[in-house]
């Protein structure tokens, strides 16, 4: 299993194996940015109140084409308003095979400065 390196605040280094501080580079930083608007809701930041994309909003909603539809607005939204230093190229919301209380997200994305193309995937629990 490959572990996920921890969520940082994307300005400050992180200590590495061996207890040096390190810098994210640019595609750790976009990546961690990115979870983190995932995961918060908004209004939870001060100052930031439409920062966030509020997943959580979906835990009992029913698992169909009309919510996933939802998820990927939301999500599109509230990347381009939380992250400007990607072009999000897809956003495919499905729901995995054999779990019905589930949705899987998969963000295709590339960095504005150095076009490197990147994904990221994470798994929500919805309703069934």
């Amino acid at each position: 299993m490959t572990s996920t390196p921890p969520i940082g605040w994307p300005l400050l280094p992180l200590p590495d194996d061996s207890g040096r501080l390190s810098w994210p580079t640019l595609e750790q930083s976009v990546a961690q940015q990115i979870r983190v608007i995932l995961q918060t809701r908004p209004g939870e930041q001060l100052m930031r109140p439409a920062f966030g994309a509020g997943l959580e909003n979906f835990l009992h909603e029913p698992n169909t084409l009309t919510t996933h539809r939802r998820i990927r607005d939301l999500i599109a939204t509230s990347l381009a308003r939380g992250e400007t230093r990607i072009i999000v190229d897809d956003i495919a919301v499905g729901t995995p095979d054999g779990a019905p209380g589930q949705v899987r997200i998969e963000i295709a994305y590339r960095l504005r400065r150095t076009g490197t193309a990147s994904r990221l995937g994470l798994t929500l629990e919805v309703g069934s």
